[in-house]
């Protein structure tokens, strides 16, 4: 007996400290795993996608063994330096370097608030790259500084390399203020030193890449790269997030030739392919 109730102590224990460890976790991350329905989303309306659907969105992985196809490049590519209100905050290494407005949009909004704390010394050496100029830095650089035409994310148009006008991005105060608020605003460090086994490229503090909301904020606190993401997303299916006070829902789905998502019928959402076999569908409640 009195072993009997040893164990029993024991257990009621054991599932104390659990309850306790995932209210924490659940508090801390704010990421539950779920279904729409689960948290009071409606999908009643759908969305027929296709196979070119795979290939376009903001959250394409781009490596390689994925390379860029000609839809996957963002079609509001402009040449920063013409657009004047939106080099406000930061200064640019070349007056050609292109970016999707979209994301330029983003950054200017995330270097305005870093300027307001102080740190104010941007700087942008790269953006957007076509085939041919990437064929070229290819050329010139070899394959230990630069990657093929069309396996680099900079082919897409979302991704910007990050410096400061002071010292390298690894001291700099602008690296590490991106590093810890760059989600905040959608941004991800995309090739961070713990994960170059899974990237399959070296460190680069300056390298950013927007994927948007929630996706970041899911990914800084996971400690999760793009890589590891897509996987974790297809493997859940779906999953839900509240970032900064707001709902959001994430499903993958499986595409082959013509798929019917569910989405809302009322209501904001988005569909990105992951340049794999699928798409995202984000909901924001």
């Amino acid at each position: 007996m009195k072993k009997l109730g040893f164990f029993i102590c024991v257990m009621l224990l054991l599932g104390y400290v659990a309850v306790k460890t995932t209210a924490y976790y659940q508090q801390k991350s704010e990421i539950t795993l779920g279904d729409y329905e689960n948290q009071g989303m409606s999908l009643k309306g759908s969305k027929t996608v296709t196979q070119d659907q795979v290939y376009q969105g903001d959250l394409l992985l781009v490596n390689k063994d994925y390379p860029v196809q000609q839809e996957g490049v963002k079609s509001d590519i402009v040449n920063l330096f013409k657009q004047k209100d939106l080099i406000q905050g930061y200064v640019l290494l070349d007056h050609n370097t292109l970016l999707s407005k979209h994301v330029a949009q983003e950054f200017q909004k995330m270097i305005e608030v870093a300027g307001k704390e102080g740190v104010n010394r941007f700087l942008i050496s790269s953006g957007y790259r076509d085939f041919e100029k990437q064929d070229k830095l290819y050329e010139e650089m070899g394959s230990a500084y630069a990657l093929p035409a069309g396996y680099s994310e900079h082919n897409l148009g979302l991704s910007l390399d990050v410096g400061s006008t002071q010292t390298k991005m690894s001291k700099a105060d602008e690296g590490k203020w991106l590093k810890k608020n760059a989600w905040k605003y959608g941004f991800i460090l995309r090739y961070p030193k713990d994960k170059i086994e899974i990237t399959g490229i070296q460190y680069e503090p300056w390298h950013f890449r927007y994927v948007g909301l929630p996706h970041s904020a899911i990914m800084q606190e996971s400690n999760l790269v793009l890589e590891q993401y897509l996987d974790f997303l297809k493997e859940k299916k779906s999953i839900s997030a509240v970032v900064e006070g707001e709902e959001y829902n994430v499903s993958y789905y499986s595409v082959s030739k013509k798929t019917i998502l569910k989405v809302p019928e009322n209501g904001p959402y988005e569909i990105s392919g992951n340049n794999i076999d699928g798409v995202i569908v984000t909901v924001k409640k």
